[in-house]
């Protein structure tokens, strides 16, 4: 009794071993390898669990390269797992460049699929070019008109420029300032919706594609419209603040104008009260020289009488005046 249950320990032990050998040791992936004719070790496989490397995230891309004809280093494409980069898209990539015939090598692959470029895109936009279409940009001519036009872009990924070069965002701004500045440099909108093909060979001839990771092949000009008369709009702009301006200076003299009006009135109620005044000291006067002997009773009563006739000329010069205003003119 002892003895069998000593022998079921023993197979369970077994199978326990056999169970954490078949998870620590890919075999799977080491058959699989094997079948594909690459040579990969049982101890190579281990060494990767215990670098903690994901062996069928080596082996498969291997195996890819393997049957694609290309020779890789296991040692590298671990490097590259361990610094975050994508090694099943670089493998891809580099079978891509190979039947294009494009020089593309595994450290050059490695680096710009490190920089954050998709490196499969890039291989594929050097087989088949992109179009890049631009958003509408907005330029006015010397003659005042606007024009709203849109770009169509064709580029070509440039393999050795992908890492530092400008991406796509650059070509697009270039575009629209070479659009912006063709407008603006014609004398006439009629100008450039004659030859819309004048913005493209300026565009062209500004070697854009300049620091990018990309190759210019073609700008094609899809669609110029015309769009505000700017030149008049400024015009009229100008006309309405030249208006105000003369109708604010013409207040101000208005202002003014009626301020020395009313000086000029109040100076002259100030000149009547003074005249009150004086005129109000005459009969004091006359008393006083009367009473002082200085004036005598034929000279008052004479005085009296050539106020009297003056009253009764002014009368009469103003009753004529107004017969002869209202007389009908024959």
């Amino acid at each position: 009794m002892s003895s069998m249950v000593e022998g079921i320990i023993l197979v369970v032990v077994i199978i326990i071993a056999i169970l954490v050998f078949l998870s620590f040791v890919p075999l799977n992936l080491w058959i699989s390898a094997l079948a594909s004719g690459v040579h990969v070790s049982i101890f190579t496989l281990v060494g990767m669990r215990i670098r903690r490397v994901s062996p069928a995230k080596i082996v498969g891309p291997l195996i890819k390269a393997e049957k694609a004809g290309l020779a890789m280093e296991i040692s590298k494409m671990e490097a590259h797992y361990l610094a975050g980069g994508n090694l099943d898209r670089v493998i891809t990539a580099l079978i891509t460049a190979r039947g294009a015939n494009i020089k593309l090598d595994f450290p050059e692959a490695c680096a710009i699929d490190l920089a954050g470029r998709d490196v499969l895109q890039a291989v594929q936009m050097s087989v088949n070019p992109k179009v890049i279409e631009t958003p509408v940009v907005a330029a006015i001519a010397k003659d005042g008109i606007e024009l709203r036009a849109k770009a169509r872009v064709t580029v070509r990924a440039n393999i050795e420029r992908l890492v530092g070069g400008a991406g796509e965002e650059t070509i697009v701004a270039r575009v629209g300032e070479g659009i912006v500045t063709t407008v603006g440099s014609a004398e006439t909108h009629k100008a450039v919706l004659e030859n819309p093909d004048l913005i493209s060979r300026t565009v062209l001839n500004k070697g854009l594609d300049a620091g990018t990771a990309f190759e210019i092949l073609s700008i094609d000009i899809a669609d110029v419209d015309v769009g505000r008369n700017v030149g008049a709009q400024l015009q009229m702009d100008q006309a309405e603040a030249d208006r105000r301006i003369a109708q604010a200076k013409a207040e101000e003299r208005r202002a003014m104008a009626v301020a020395h009006e009313q000086e000029m009135k109040a100076a002259a109620q100030e000149q009547r009260a003074k005249v009150i005044e004086a005129e109000a000291e005459v009969p004091r006067a006359m008393a006083a020289a009367l009473r002082e002997g200085k004036l005598g009773v034929l000279d008052y009563y004479q005085m009296q009488n050539t106020i009297a006739d003056t009253s009764m000329r002014e009368s009469i010069a103003s009753l004529g005046e107004g017969s002869a205003k209202s007389t009908p003119k024959k």
